[in-house]
């Protein structure tokens, strides 16, 4: 049930290993995988397995720690780590480690093309199966197109423009120009992505059965659809200040057309709101709750107490969000999962946030004092602005022992951690946090409380070296209360990991809804009209869902009415919502504050320090916080040498020099 990868894994081995290593413009396996296409395509088996190895070229969603396919979570203000570069890619990214002689193992743009040149293949030869009938025909139609579009997804996430292959399968013997090819404009590289998805949404399937778990359906393309129509709309690529001030000199040497649009088109926003809306409407799916137990924590009196999605009276709010993604919750009836895989790689790294003395684990992976502070209090409160009944302090100790929803705040946690919302409960782990590990039978390796002072369980000292969360925190949102690394019996739970879930499509309905100014028309493919305006009771009901769940209180009709405060809410409410969720990383260079924003010098807890000054926040003290880089080139990874030689039409990204 490991979707593409796993899923044929056994069968793949034999056809994937006819074809050697290739992308758009090298042609050289042409001829030896020519022989083996007269066969490949005889028959539908044969079709089938050599589609299914096509996909398997894609990287595992959920690598976002140690991933040759993104910069993830620690190429962010959100994380931090002393691991080595060499496996942290993102850190190599912010030390300024890439280059377009070295991306440092992050370089898929050959990977990609290859899928695409394979989905081409598939497309111009799939007539050729004799047994092929027309219902198998259409679905391999739908999953080709879904291969093809996502590949040119992940090189618009990470490159930006596109080159638009269409159809063609490269033949050999051609002059060099028939190779050489400029790359298309951001829209027209997000159009051709929609209309890939839009035309395999048309013939996959709807769900899929159990033990196909991960394969996409028809949802997962209308979802990838919304999250690059918001992109498309965003301020860093619709002509706003933030697209003249990093794409203004950026045209394409062909012709000197401008691949970022520098007039902006407020209908764009209208376009990203029907494409959430869209998944919305098809009532097919939910936020995952879990229902109030005797230990849930009390409701604060300014959240509304009805019952879910109208409230939070029903729901429990910690285990609501935080079983999602310990492997708790039964995974392929989570009706939030748009689509979603098991991850074995979430499991192997959250190895790297357990203790190191004790607990078997590598104790690194940190968040920043950033995302510590964006988590509200219980009744929605900011830290410096908390109420009398919550109240927030940054000296003392809690002095009182807590246990709600299965969870325990012991009594010698510092005030900082205290009445917080649940959402920060289930996703960080800090000084005198409890950890369970309660699937090993060796009472010295679970129920630990670790602490990160030089003199605490597993802080700085002359044994650790670097192997300490710097920042005073780690990542805690992927480890299950019986998750173990050390000791008789140490299990760890199967990990999902959400490529794209309906908190998303609430969230962006609710930004897109946000940034229009007037009433849009938008047509859709059967004709009917759908009108979209700046409507704040839909963009209440959309965002309060997302803060109910948390149990926070929905929106004040004087932030709702404002649409400066909306996204100012909007934008810490995706941070804390989809922590190490691989989104950060493109929120903050879509909304084109990525400078400002990782220009703030990274901050935690002095971790250099004994208890008694331990709690102070102070920034990092280290080189590879003091060395971040920070610079607007960026916002794309570059294109590596190799490709740019091969094609003199292939313009790079700006700022990178060649």
């Amino acid at each position: 049930m490991k979707y593409i990868k796993l899923l044929i894994v056994s069968q793949m081995l034999l056809i994937i290993g006819f074809f050697s290593s290739c992308n758009y413009l090298d042609v050289s396996d042409y001829f030896d995988e020519t022989l083996k296409y007269d066969s490949i395509f005889a028959t539908k088996r044969n079709l089938e397995k050599y589609m299914w190895g096509t996909a398997n070229y894609f990287p595992e969603e959920g690598d976002i720690f140690g991933s040759p396919y993104t910069p993830g979570p620690f190429a962010t203000d959100e994380g931090f780590t002393l691991l080595s570069t060499s496996e942290a890619k993102g850190m190599s990214y912010v030390l300024g480690e890439v280059s377009p002689a070295n991306l440092q193992g992050m370089d898929i743009w050959t990977t990609m093309y290859k899928i695409i040149r394979k989905a081409n293949t598939i497309l111009n030869r799939m007539n050729e199966a004799r047994d092929l009938e027309d219902t198998d025909k259409k679905e391999i139609i739908g999953y080709t197109h879904f291969i093809r579009g996502y590949a040119y997804y992940h090189l618009l996430m990470q490159y930006g423009p596109v080159v638009l292959l269409g159809d063609d399968v490269f033949d050999t013997n051609e002059d060099p120009v028939y190779y050489n090819r400029s790359r298309a404009t951001y829209d027209e590289s997000v159009d051709y992505i929609c209309q890939e998805l839009e035309l395999a949404a048309k013939s996959l399937p709807v769900t899929v059965p159990i033990s196909l778990f991960g394969r996409p359906t028809r949802d997962a393309a209308y979802g990838l659809i919304a999250r690059v129509r918001l992109q498309q709309a965003s301020p860093l690529f619709n002509g706003k200040s933030a697209a003249r001030s990093y794409f203004g000199d950026w045209v394409r040497s062909t012709d000197g057309v401008h691949y970022i649009s520098q007039t902006y088109d407020e209908k764009k926003w209208a376009v990203a709101a029907f494409a959430a809306k869209r998944i919305m409407d098809f009532g097919r799916y939910s936020l995952y709750t879990v229902a109030r137990a005797t230990d849930t924590n009390p409701l604060p009196s300014n959240v509304s107490a009805g019952d879910f999605p109208y409230g939070a009276g029903n729901i429990d709010p910690f285990r609501s969000y935080s079983d999602m993604f310990t492997g708790e919750a039964v995974v392929v009836r989570n009706p939030e999962f748009i689509w979603a895989r098991y991850s074995d790689n979430i499991k192997y790294y959250s190895r790297y946030s357990f203790d190191w003395a004790t607990m078997g684990g590598a104790n690194c992976f940190s968040v920043t004092q950033k995302v510590v502070d964006a988590y509200c209090m219980e009744d929605g409160k900011t830290t410096d602005h908390s109420s009398a009944e919550y109240p927030y302090s940054a000296t003392g100790f809690s002095g009182v022992n807590k246990t709600f929803s299965g969870y325990q705040l012991k009594n010698t946690v510092s005030k900082m951690y205290v009445n917080r919302e649940m959402r920060f409960y289930a996703s960080i782990g800090f000084s005198e946090c409890y950890w369970s590990a309660n699937s090993t039978s060796d009472g010295s390796k679970k129920a630990q409380v670790i602490t990160y002072s030089t003199d605490g369980t597993s802080g700085k000292n002359s044994t650790t070296g670097e192997q300490y969360p710097i920042t005073g925190y780690v990542i805690k949102k992927f480890i299950h209360a019986d998750d173990a690394w050390s000791g008789d019996n140490a299990q760890r739970i199967n990990k999902p990991f959400p490529i794209i879930r309906y908190a998303e499509i609430l969230l962006s309905y609710a930004e897109a809804l946000n940034n229009l100014t007037t009433s849009h028309t938008i047509v859709d493919e059967n004709g009917m009209s759908h009108t979209f305006s700046r409507n704040t009771d839909e963009i209440r009901n959309a965002f309060d869902q997302v803060r109910y769940r948390a149990g926070q209180p929905g929106l004040t009709d004087e932030e709702v009415n404002s649409a400066e405060t909306m996204q100012t809410l909007i934008e810490r409410e995706r941070m804390v919502e989809f922590l190490f969720e691989n989104r950060r990383y493109y929120d903050v260079r879509r909304w084109g504050i990525y400078e400002t924003s990782e220009k703030e010098p990274m901050m935690g807890m002095n971790t250099n320090a004994t208890k008694s000054d331990y709690y102070t926040v102070v920034p990092i003290n280290h080189s590879k916080a003091r060395n971040r880089v920070v610079n607007k080139k960026m916002v794309f990874l570059p294109i590596s040498l190799t490709e740019l030689r091969k094609a003199s039409m292939l313009d790079q990204n700006p700022g990178w020099a060649n």
